[in-house]
């Protein structure tokens, strides 16, 4: 007997559409999963577009309201997609509620937005996940096992790398994103926020850092209608960009090694090179995002002039198994947050929580807090 869950999903842009195909596809991969999710309400202030996800996908109901969800009794658990600005009204009021959650990252504009949303989850009890999906990737939760058994040898040193040309034409429109107020930070809330997670989870905690920032981009033209993603505007009034468009970053780690974390969302010529390099006395560890599905390792005991193999992830490694059959056949982005919303809902039915939580939206934000600190100061920064 599977039980249902009804879901709601607040905020339907592209991520909102991403985690209503998580949950209308979780179960043909777990089928297992003991909980079916149903999708009974969806939240989006553009007029039509609520009305078009559930024409599409099935929602039972609609608003424009956020707050409609909260007070819906069919509603036990929900994903929160929308702007940034709004991540901490909505998680506090949706725990508070005693929906579980499911909220994107960066979980609002600063380390306390990030802590009241996980205080307020934790004294209502309810479980959460956090939008951290590179982390979900069979080769990066294969990396992160072979570092942790020693193949590589003491971690020495790390580079962490984001780069993306999602913001990189000039006549990319002024939205929400580029401003303090609604979106906070820039790239750092973005994409370095999952090198944070990404550091963090592979190597361990971060002891120290310092960062600078810069904005390429300075002026952008205001849309005159809603928007949805990386929208362009022309023609329209000229307002300025708030936040960074890059940052780079040196790491100390508290076990001792050393690191650099560099994001950009106007590298002309980059599209999601995201990835990382992580080295050791004895070896070295690569992924690719774009290549998602192996790793490059060195390992052995010759040193200088050691190989580097390709390894391509199989059904032992992470939750590849619950997507192919044999190693070497691709999964995609999306299945990244089939597995989120799987950790998300076997949270709910178990009573323990998988994957990353609100504590790591935290931990995340608390290093991003401080890069915005060290740029601003030229200092080191201790977490």
């Amino acid at each position: 007997m599977v039980d249902s869950l009804g879901v709601a999903v607040i905020g339907f842009g592209w991520m909102g559409r991403v985690h209503t195909q998580a949950y209308s596809r979780v179960l043909h991969h777990y089928p297992r999963l003991g909980l079916r999710p149903e999708l009974v309400a969806v939240a989006e202030e553009v007029p039509g577009r609520a009305e078009e996800a559930a024409a599409q996908f099935g929602f039972a109901s609609t608003t424009r309201n956020w707050r409609d969800v909260a007070a819906d009794p069919r509603v036990r658990a929900v994903s929160v997609t929308a702007p940034n600005f709004l991540h901490r009204e909505i998680g506090v009021a949706m725990a508070e509620a005693g929906k579980h959650l499911w909220i994107e990252k960066p979980v609002g504009l600063s380390a306390e937005d990030a802590r009241a949303v996980a205080d307020a989850a934790g004294k209502a009890g309810v479980h959460s996940a956090v939008g951290f999906n590179y982390r979900n990737a069979p080769a990066v939760e294969a990396a992160r096992a072979l570092i942790a058994s020693g193949d590589i040898g003491t971690v020495t040193h790390v580079r962490i790398r984001l780069f993306s040309d999602y913001a990189a034409h000039p006549e990319g429109a002024l939205t929400w994103r580029y401003e303090k107020e609604r979106g906070g930070s820039g790239v750092l809330g973005d994409l370095a926020s999952h090198g944070a997670d990404l550091a963090r989870y592979l190597l361990g905690d971060i002891a120290s850092l310092t960062a600078d920032t810069a904005i390429f981009v300075p002026e952008r033209a205001r849309p005159t209608g809603a928007t949805a993603g990386h929208s362009r505007a022309s023609g329209g009034e000229l307002g300025p960009v708030e936040n960074e468009d890059y940052v780079n970053c040196l790491l100390r780690f508290a076990s001792g090694a050393r690191g650099v974390l560099e994001a950009c969302r106007v590298s002309v010529g980059e599209q999601n090179n995201y990835g990382f390099e992580v080295h050791g006395t004895k070896g070295a560890v690569f992924w690719d995002f774009r290549r998602m599905n192996e790793f490059g390792v060195s390992r052995g005991t010759a040193y200088q002039d050691q190989p580097v193999s390709t390894v391509y992830v199989g059904p032992g490694d992470g939750e590849f198994g619950a997507f192919q059959p044999g190693a070497a056949n691709a999964m995609g982005y999306d299945d990244l947050k089939v597995v989120e919303a799987y950790r998300f809902l076997r949270s709910i039915a178990e009573g323990t929580s998988y994957g990353a939580t609100l504590a790591d939206a935290v931990h995340s934000a608390v290093v991003l807090d401080a890069m915005a600190r060290s740029a601003e100061t030229g200092a080191w920064v201790s977490l």
